[in-house]
């Protein structure tokens, strides 16, 4: 994995301009909300020394998604949240659980982090596989407002 740069947006398209694997969040992110993306994630490394980073295959460098952690608000309690995309054809190979479970070795031995979170939709069992695969558990249901729809998330957590 390794951080995202300026230049990078065609790669974030791939993933977060593809309505099949943006389903969750109700569809594609535009071009502008792809950029934003792409300068919030910059900025996270400079403010926290973390964000969510590329994720490039060893063998080729081909970039294929991404994972990393953010800080989440959740119910007014912040997280450091693991969070992952990737790339429609690049699905169900086990590239996301063997991110997530990297990021999650990053938190708790580097950052020393005592617990860390993924928060996923409720219709998004994909992801939900994963986190439990990162050795998660369902610790409850919240909701999130966005894009005027109220849209229920389970906060799967996993302590050190």
């Amino acid at each position: 994995m390794r951080e995202w740069e300026l230049g990078d947006e065609k790669y974030l398209k791939s993933f977060l301009g593809d309505d099949r694997v943006m389903y969750a969040y109700e569809g594609a992110f535009s071009d502008e909300r792809i950029v934003s993306w792409l300068e919030w994630n910059i900025e996270s490394y400079k403010k926290n020394g973390y964000g969510l980073w590329a994720i490039e295959l060893k063998d080729d460098g081909k970039v294929i998604g991404e994972c990393g952690l953010t800080d989440q608000v959740v119910e007014g309690e912040i997280y450091k949240e693991i969070g992952y995309h990737l790339i429609f054809d690049e699905w169900h190979k086990g590239y996301a659980v063997e991110a997530a479970r990297a990021v999650k070795e990053y938190a708790f031995n580097e950052l020393k982090v005592r617990e860390v979170v993924s928060t996923v939709r409720n219709n998004n069992i994909a992801s939900m596989n994963v986190a439990i695969r990162n050795g998660m558990t369902a610790d409850r249901i919240f909701n999130k407002f966005y894009k005027g729809i109220d849209m229920p998330h389970f906060l799967f957590k996993v302590k050190k």
